[in-house]
């Protein structure tokens, strides 16, 4: 005779791995969005340096208007999502789908790793390419590291502050490179995300499809972007029209801009 062994489901849900965000240390909040789409940025321009001449009109030079450029961040990541909840649906999965919970795994799967890889690739667009491509070695990782500094610190960046975003691979190979990290609690920190620095650069691992193609290793410093975030509104309807249950919804008005007189600030090392 046949047999119909029963069948129980756990109320618990295995959760997928998250992250909370990796690129919020890499951007500026300088500038103010409040109540329009698109702001404009001035840039402001030197003069050269020549010899005095101690006879005639121009002793000091050429007179010259002082030039302006201006760099227009508007404003164009305008995402949303939505999702019901049939009232059975939930109550014969054991509150599994709760709205809240459901909400909470959105924010932390979905939308935070979108953004934080759309900076990376505005990163990866405006950097510079530090050193000639290839791959990544623990011969080479090290010395690679050193020659997109290099890049930057040759623009006149800013030695303090500087952030190291990388992939696992390249870390791992980096630590292969006979070198120390300056940080001498980075092991007991790694809960945290912080991986210690390097020639006081603070290191960041991220995922390598956080990534843009090809690229293992971007070095930056925050004055070079600035990622407005300027609408954030979630909501869950009870028995909203049409629907027996839930109806979340969210909307998530953001961007992220690389300035123009601050590109310098960005250099990368590619693999091809």
């Amino acid at each position: 005779m046949a047999q119909n062994l029963a069948s129980k489901y756990s109320a618990k849900v295995v959760e997928r791995f998250k992250l909370k965000s990796l690129t919020d240390k890499a951007v500026n909040n300088d500038y103010d969005w409040t109540g329009v789409n698109a702001v404009s940025v001035y840039s402001v321009a030197t003069a050269a340096m020549g010899t005095y001449t101690r006879s005639g009109q121009n002793r000091y030079g050429t007179v010259t208007e002082v030039d302006t450029t201006i760099q227009t961040l508007t404003l164009a990541r305008d995402r949303a999502f939505t999702k019901s909840i049939d009232r059975r649906n939930r109550d014969e999965s054991m509150g599994v789908t709760e709205a809240g919970k459901f909400l909470a795994r959105q924010l932390d799967e979905v939308i935070t790793p979108e953004i934080d890889v759309y900076r990376l690739a505005a990163l990866g667009t405006a950097a510079s390419v530090g050193v000639t491509a290839g791959a990544t070695t623990s011969a080479n990782a090290y010395s690679n590291f050193l020659a997109v500094q290099t890049t930057i610190t040759d623009k006149k960046v800013p030695l303090t502050g500087r952030i190291a975003f990388m992939t696992a691979n390249y870390y791992a190979l980096l630590k292969q490179s006979n070198f120390i990290l300056d940080s001498e609690d980075f092991a007991g920190s790694r809960h945290s995300g912080n991986y210690g620095t390097v020639d006081g650069t603070t290191i960041q691992v991220v995922p390598s499809s956080y990534m843009p193609a090809n690229t293992d290793l971007i070095i930056t410093h925050p004055v070079a972007m600035v990622s407005p975030m300027v609408l954030e509104s979630y909501k869950t309807h009870v028995d909203a029209p049409g629907i027996n249950g839930w109806l979340v919804e969210g909307r998530v008005v953001y961007d992220a801009f690389v300035l123009t007189a601050k590109a310098d600030a960005i250099a990368k090392h590619t693999t091809v």
